[in-house]
C-alpha cells in the first residue's frame, strides 16, 4: 500500500513514548522526518548516551513501517541541554504511573 508523504509523517508523528503521555516527535526524540520514495528518512535524538530502550523507540516506529513496504533510515543523535530540558519537563508532566 502506498501513502503519501504526509500520511506517513502524521502516523509517525503520533507515535507515542510508551512510559511519557506524549509523542516521540512532541518529546523531541524523533527529528527531521523525509520520506523517499519507500523510505522514511529521520534522526532519533536521545536524552542521553546507550539508552536503555533506544531498540524499543526505533522497532515503535520500524515495524509499522515495514507492514506498509516501507523502511527506516535513520541517524542517532544525543540530545543539546536546552533539548535536554524541554525532554525532562515534558516527561515530568506526562509520566505514566
Amino acid at each position: 500500500m502506498e501513502l503519501s508523504k504526509e500520511n506517513l509523517i502524521d502516523a509517525i508523528s503520533q507515535v507515542g513514548h510508551p512510559s511519557i503521555n506524549f509523542s516521540l516527535v512532541d518529546l523531541g526524540i524523533i527529528q527531521d522526518i523525509d520520506v523517499v520514495g519507500k523510505t522514511l528518512k529521520l534522526t532519533f535524538v536521545f536524552p542521553f548516551p546507550n539508552l536503555p530502550i533506544a531498540d524499543v523507540l526505533i522497532n515503535s516506529v520500524k515495524d509499522p513501517l515495514s507492514a506498509f513496504g516501507y523502511t527506516l533510515e535513520y541517524d542517532i543523535r544525543i540530545m543539546t541541554e536546552e533539548e535536554k530540558a524541554k525532554f525532562l519537563d515534558l516527561e515530568t508532566k506526562g509520566w505514566k504511573s
